[in-house]
């Protein structure tokens, strides 16, 4: 009998070890918010958020002295229909707050938790990102297995920082650039400029957009062309600045052609020509990549405008859309949103980009999908299911 209470007991501690555990950071697990376990966090409080099986989340804070904790709305209400009010934790006798949602929709989810009026990321959950805006915490709401996004066993890219000194901005900065599994430096790839929107740092396209996972994925099923993608930093100016949208086309644009494109030009094997190259990025970025690359058709003959456009295009653009030869410079244009984007404020941007190329007869891929808005939800769908895929196979 005690031999095989023994073998019991060493079985299910052998068992429990390989467990993908809350939040244990062990593996890149795709439902890392699952608790099976029944273990907090490592130095947490509470376990938050706990994602069940049914696509329900419970949230909790540990705050005795609280009077009102809230859920602010933003990404997770808009993709999931939850009204236009925020939602209100309950509090218990133990001084924990808890607060259970759903059923929501699979995706990764930013949000904070409000207390007292202040905002703040959830303290127990060690999915936090930073940015160049204050830090949010990360929901992962799993399916029954590991999304386009998740790291799944196929082969990986490498992801390298460059760190390099700007006389453009005077002082240090960095790069991100994304190098297909089985990358040949003897063979020559197109390179992808992906870009940020406001608030957003170079590594938010890997760590919220996940476009290395995504790239890894969409190679593995045979949909995509192998490219590099180099994710600059496009923060140039105090975003808070009184004359952003002034400055920061101008000296992001000279950014790129002083320091970017000759950084990766010299250290991958690239094609070195406009139609090796695109560039795109989220609605700030979406801006950028639109009004310095339509007027950079020299470094540039690719575009993907996620989340962004212009309400005067005839105006601001009058020189892209009546060029003659646009059509032959231009291999690829997409311009694309989320479903729930489309019903809001930044419709008029897009809509207003899209009637503006439709009626210069300018070849481009108009898009609106996924449940998203404007969030991250959105712009990793558009990635996956639209941009990459079509990106140097359009003719």
């Amino acid at each position: 009998m005690k031999i095989k209470i023994a073998y019991f007991v060493g079985w299910l501690l052998l068992t429990s070890f390989y467990l993908s555990a809350q939040q244990a950071n062990v593996n890149l697990d795709y439902n890392p918010q699952k608790n099976t376990e029944g273990l907090n966090p490592f130095s947490a409080p509470v376990n938050s958020p706990e994602v069940h099986d049914n696509q329900t989340v419970t949230f909790r804070l540990k705050a005795p002295n609280a009077q009102k904790v809230i859920l602010p709305l933003g990404a997770i209400y808009t993709a999931n229909d939850l009204g236009n009010e925020p939602l209100a934790f309950t509090k218990g006798d133990d001084g924990i707050w808890t607060l259970t949602i759903g059923p929501l929709k699979p995706d990764m989810y930013a949000y904070h938790f409000n207390v007292d009026g202040v905002q703040i990321p959830d303290p127990s959950n060690t999915y936090a990102a930073f940015t160049a805006m204050p830090p949010y915490s990360q929901l992962v709401v799993h399916g029954d297995g590991p999304a386009y996004y998740d790291a799944r066993n196929v082969p990986h890219g490498n992801v390298t920082r460059h760190v390099y000194w700007s006389d453009v901005t005077q002082g240090e900065r960095e790069l991100y650039v994304y190098t297909p599994p089985g990358y040949n430096p003897k063979k020559k790839y197109p390179v992808l400029y992906l870009v940020g929107g406001s608030g957003e740092l170079p590594s938010n396209w890997v760590y919220d957009g996940r476009v290395n996972f995504i790239m890894d994925n969409l190679l593995a099923e045979g949909k995509v062309v192998p490219m590099i993608i180099a994710i600059p930093n496009n923060q140039v100016i105090h975003r808070n600045h009184p004359r952003h949208t002034e400055l920061t086309f101008d000296i992001f644009e000279k950014e790129l052609r002083n320091h970017v494109v000759p950084l990766v030009d010299k250290s991958y094997n690239t094609i070195a020509s406009p139609k090796g190259r695109a560039i795109s990025g989220l609605s700030m970025g979406g801006r950028h990549s639109m009004f310095i690359g339509f007027r950079s058709l020299d470094l540039f003959a690719n575009f993907g405008i996620l989340s962004a456009g212009d309400e005067n295009p005839e105006t601001t653009l009058i020189h892209f859309l009546t060029d003659p030869n646009v059509n032959r410079k231009v291999d690829y244009l997409f311009v694309g949103q989320g479903t729930m984007e489309a019903k809001g404020f930044f419709n008029r941007r897009c809509q207003a980009l899209h009637e503006a190329l439709k009626n210069h007869n300018i070849n481009h891929e108009y898009y609106v999908g996924g449940h998203g808005g404007h969030d991250w939800g959105t712009w990793r769908h558009l990635l996956y299911y639209r941009f990459l895929p079509n990106l140097w196979r359009k003719k």
